[in-house]
């Protein structure tokens, strides 16, 4: 399995950018995930680095045995190799080729040539001419980007096809590319210049306020050791002059053998896949010296500092961190269980920080503890914490203290019997779905192992080691570990604000000093509490039941007006997901009025009337559920996710947040106060003001896609999100989709006794004509201006057409898809591998299936601002092309087939089933919109998509707008 823990710091950075987080789950902390088992513990005696020889895995070093439904390997020439079958979903597999090669390898010259490089093998080798890699693969259905994809970190680079089919054409062909990729790139000098822009594109979109706190961060934090002098993007001088050389010489130097894991995990035969490794990596020989592995220096004892960083447009957030060597050492049983039981004191005490942001008086937004290893240079403990502005030493203070009361007073045995059921619920999940785990999951556990050098677990082994850890486990145990775990060089604390403080780095040092003289007491036990929910009256009657068989989908009616959709599944064992639909959504709030569902999220963390979010959660510990509120345009929506021994709470907690929400106040206020900061987070970057102002430009005139300004955010009250939302909660009329690992008669069995026993619901009404109304804005000479507080090189182009709804004309709006598909390929060909422009031109399209005559056609990119008008021109001209001479029969095949892999692809999954069976009994349209999916998809031809183009890329119809930096 995936190790528990990613690098401290970009977990930190991750956090640092929540708006708001209310528990250790939503700041994105994992909940548990067994090996590694978590983050490694700092020994007291210096451990023994474990040094793989070439060829060897790590289960010879280790008293931990391996997954055995996983072939490892390794060739001759030191080259390794892991091989799983998984035939589920059938027809596909997952291929991982990995190097141990990274930015921190790189000399002081060849700082972002990693990356470079990684750009350079999709750019010609000697068996693949220059641009023809990816048009390879998207003949066999493989989309550039969802596929097709590639990523260089510190310590490795990983390449990524992802196969719609197992045929010999598609793997044989797959192997090729990855083994011209192993040792056949040819680096040209010419190929090189072309993919600069594209490189400096990349680098440009990353450099963000989040991003920079991060690497001021890691400097801070890691002083004096390689990981800050190595960020993967690197040096822009280098990027812009380095010569082709340059990339070679690590290309030669790293891109060896010894330093190859191919992971393959799929529908095929084990023997057979093995088998065309070794004919295709055998006679891969390294061309040039190895190169030297990077020095990533000691951990210097350090006592208590601060740094205090100012950045505009970040919100404001501090870590208090303890820094120790790193433990390299093996991984074995003992460690494992030692990480176990210190990670469950993490556990304890992010759940007491949880129920501190949740209370009366919040003393910050989030906070979470958390320890892990950080690119094998130091282990890192560290506190962490969000604050609304000016209140930031309150935070600090409550996040210390809190920290301080766990390590004095340790856990009570209540709180660790809770995590360890929580796990335990969370484990035996993971063995009832492991029949039916994804390809792409399986290989990123077996890639994500490769980092630490860990064993490959299963989920029945992750199962008995927990049971075996925590049997007779007592608290006093863990509050041990947990004490332990706050040692080394420190603490260090690191802020950083929008705004400067007074005082500043002082000022944050003495801080945390005055807070550590306030005696902390001993945490009071909480009261018990029950489930109130558990029953709604009498079971509601059927009286309507109809099948769809070509769909394998039921219709049911109860006699209370909720109509529920059932699709039994065999997609992934154990897994029920669930939608309850509700009244009208954005149809149901007038047009001059702005949604509040910026705010849908203080609905579920306000929990029910008769009890708090928090003690449902304590006293469902054992249960799987979940409860996620949105505002949909034809509905509001609940939705959770479950197993089967579980639906029946899994519809009690949806069914109590209709029938009694708890509308606390607590919830709303936390995300206010983070809405303090929310916009000069937006307008600190390009993309940000196009996040937050593009959908009511898109909706001229209608403030229902009308983002809140800071004032309306300022004067917002809960009852403005009651008025919108309870309505629709009293009577409006539900409609009920559950897909999964159901039958149909347990689906109805639970229904019945949770939503089909509320009061009587309204018949389901066609909305006001007038509501239905959207406009689209009209065409203009001149782009539209925004603009952001960023970089003065950052700009975004944008162009949207006008086409119409799907219903419309289904056919047609297909057609336009494709045609949509087919500029995508033509920007990319042009703006990215032509012009060397940007990294990422995409297009998009959407034709509404609930606004009347709106849907439109879109092409966006991320260039200097002096290259935005080529980009409005150059996208006119090839909507004009497409109009006047049509599709290539290449590019048609290459814009349907990955379109139509991805159909089949997503039609085996649950979350696709959910999302298209949404309104279906209201709008039958929609099932005859499924059933064309496919084979409307294969009519469409190079005919269809210039009609399509003549009929909407007309530049008397496109509307432009250009985010340019304030300071240009």
């Amino acid at each position: 399995m995936n190790r528990a823990f990613r690098a401290s710091f970009a977990l930190a950075a991750a956090l640092s950018l929540a708006c708001a987080a209310p528990s250790a789950s939503s700041l994105g902390l994992p909940k548990f995930k067994l090996p590694g088992l978590g983050a490694k513990d700092a020994p007291k005696a210096a451990p023994t680095p474990i040094k793989l020889k070439p060829g060897e895995w790590p289960q010879a070093r280790s008293d931990v045995k391996v997954d055995p439904s996983i072939r490892f390997g390794a060739l001759p020439n030191g080259m390794r190799y892991a091989i799983q079958k998984q035939s589920i979903p059938a027809g596909q597999a997952s291929l991982r080729l990995r190097f141990a090669a990274g930015s921190l390898m790189e000399t002081d010259a060849q700082q972002g040539l990693a990356h470079f490089l990684e750009h350079m093998a999709f750019n010609g080798s000697k068996a693949v001419p220059e641009g023809d890699m990816v048009k390879i693969l998207e003949r066999l259905g493989l989309a550039f980007g969802a596929d097709t994809n590639a990523s260089t970190d510190f310590e490795q680079t990983l390449y990524k096809l992802d196969l719609p089919h197992t045929d010999a054409e598609t793997i044989d062909t797959s192997l090729m590319l990855m083994r011209q990729t192993a040792g056949e790139l040819t680096i040209e000098p010419g190929a090189v210049d072309r993919e600069r822009g594209v490189v400096l594109s990349e680098e440009r979109a990353r450099d963000t306020p989040g991003y920079r706190i991060y690497r001021s961060r890691l400097d801070f934090f890691l002083q004096g050791q390689r990981p800050p002098t190595r960020f993967p993007i690197g040096k822009v001088e280098v990027l812009k002059d380095a010569p082709a050389s340059q990339i070679a010489a690590f290309y030669k130097n790293y891109y060896r053998p010894e330093r190859a894991v191919l992971v393959a995990v799929g529908d095929f035969d084990v023997d057979a896949m093995e088998a065309k490794i070794r004919t295709k990596f055998s006679d891969w020989t390294p061309s040039g010296p190895t190169g030297a592995e990077p020095d990533v220096g000691p951990v210097k004892p350090r006592g208590a500092e601060s740094r205090l960083v100012i950045e505009p447009g970040a919100p404001t957030s501090i870590q208090v961190a303890w820094i120790a060597p790193p433990d390299l050492s093996a991984d074995t049983d003992a460690k494992r269980r030692r990480d176990l039981v210190e990670q469950l004191g993490f556990s304890v005490l992010n759940r007491r920080l949880s129920r501190l942001s949740r209370g009366a008086e919040p003393p910050f937004l989030g906070a979470a503890a958390f320890k892990g290893d950080d690119y094998k240079a130091a282990e890192v403990t560290m506190l962490t914490v969000n604050a609304e502005p000016g209140g930031w030493k309150t935070a600090l203070a409550a996040v210390e203290q809190e920290q301080r009361r766990a390590v004095q007073f340790g856990v009570r045995q209540d709180e660790l019997d809770r995590e360890v059921e929580e796990i335990r619920t969370s484990l035996t999940a993971a063995v009832a779905g492991a029949a039916t785990r994804r390809q792409t999951q399986l290989a990123a556990e077996i890639v994500d192992s490769l980092d630490d050098d860990t064993v490959v677990t299963g989920p029945a082994q992750d199962l008995a080691m927990f049971e075996s850890a925590v049997k007779d486990l007592k608290a006093e145990q863990v509050s041990a570990a947990l004490k332990g775990a706050f040692k080394g060089s420190g603490p260090l604390t690191f802020m950083a604000s929008p705004t400067p403080i007074e005082g500043g780095e002082a000022a944050l040092l003495a801080a945390l000093q005055e807070s550590q003289k306030v005696a902390v007491t001993s945490p009071a036990a909480p009261s018990e509490v029950t489930w109130p929910y558990a029953t709604f009256g009498s079971p509601g009657k059927v009286v309507e039941e109809r099948e769809v068989a070509d769909l394998d989908t039921v219709f049911v009616r109860f006699a209370n007006g909720v109509r529920l959709t059932i699709k039994p599944t065999r997609f992934r064992d154990d897994e029920i997901l669930i939608r309850v639909r509700v009244g009208g959504g954005l149809t149901d709030i007038p047009k001059g009025r702005e949604s509040a569902g910026w705010a849908s999220g203080a609905f579920t963390e306000g929990g029910l009337k008769q009890i708090s979010a928090e003690d449902m959660e304590r006293v469902l510990a054992s249960k799987v559920f979940a409860a996620r509120f949105g505002v949909g345009d034809d509905a509001f929506t609940l939705s959770g996710g479950t197993r089967p021994d579980d639906l029946d709470v899994q519809l009690q907690v949806l069914s109590a947040y209709l029938a009694e929400p708890g509308w606390r106040p607590e919830a709303f206020q936390r995300l206010k106060g983070a809405g303090k900061t929310i916009h000069d987070q937006y307008e600190a970057t390009d993309s940000g003001v196009l996040a937050r102002d593009l959908p009511a430009l898109l909706h001229p005139g209608d403030q229902r896609w009308m983002f809140p300004s800071r004032e309306q955010i300022a004067s917002a009250k809960l009852e403005d999100l009651q008025a919108q939302v309870t309505p629709a909660l009293k009577d409006g009329p539900i409609e009920v989709i559950i897909v999964g690992d159901t039958t149909v008669e347990k689906a109805k069995e639970a229904v019945a006794a949770t939503l089909g026993a509320l009061p009587a619901r309204r018949e389901p009404a066609l909305p006001d004509p007038a509501q239905l109304q959207v406009s689209f804005p009209k065409a203009d000479a001149a782009p539209l201006v925004l603009r952001h507080k960023g970089r003065a090189d950052q700009a975004i182009g944008y162009v949207a057409w006008p086409t119409t709804d799907f219903f419309a004309d289904p056919q047609k709006a297909r057609e336009t898809a494709v045609m949509g598909e087919v500029m995508e390929l033509r920007l990319i060909d042009e703006l990215r591998e032509a012009q060397g422009a940007t990294y990422s031109p995409s297009v998009n399209y959407n034709h509404s299936f609930v606004w009347p005559g709106w849907g439109y056609m879109a092409a966006s990119v991320e260039v200097p601002p002096a290259k935005l008008d080529g980009f409005f021109a150059d996208v006119r001209r090839i909507g004009r092309e497409l109009a006047d001479k049509g599709t290539t029969p290449d590019e048609l095949e290459r814009a349907k087939k990955p379109r139509l892999d991805n159909i089949e692809k997503a039609r085996v999954t649950n979350q696709y089933w959910l999302s298209e069976l949404s309104g279906a009994q209201a709008d039958p349209r929609r099932l005859d919109a499924i059933r064309a999916a496919i084979p409307g998809t294969e009519r469409v031809t190079a005919a269809d998509v210039q009609r399509a183009a003549k009929t909407y890329l007309r530049d008397d119809k496109a509307w432009m707008l250009a985010v340019r930096p304030q300071k240009e």
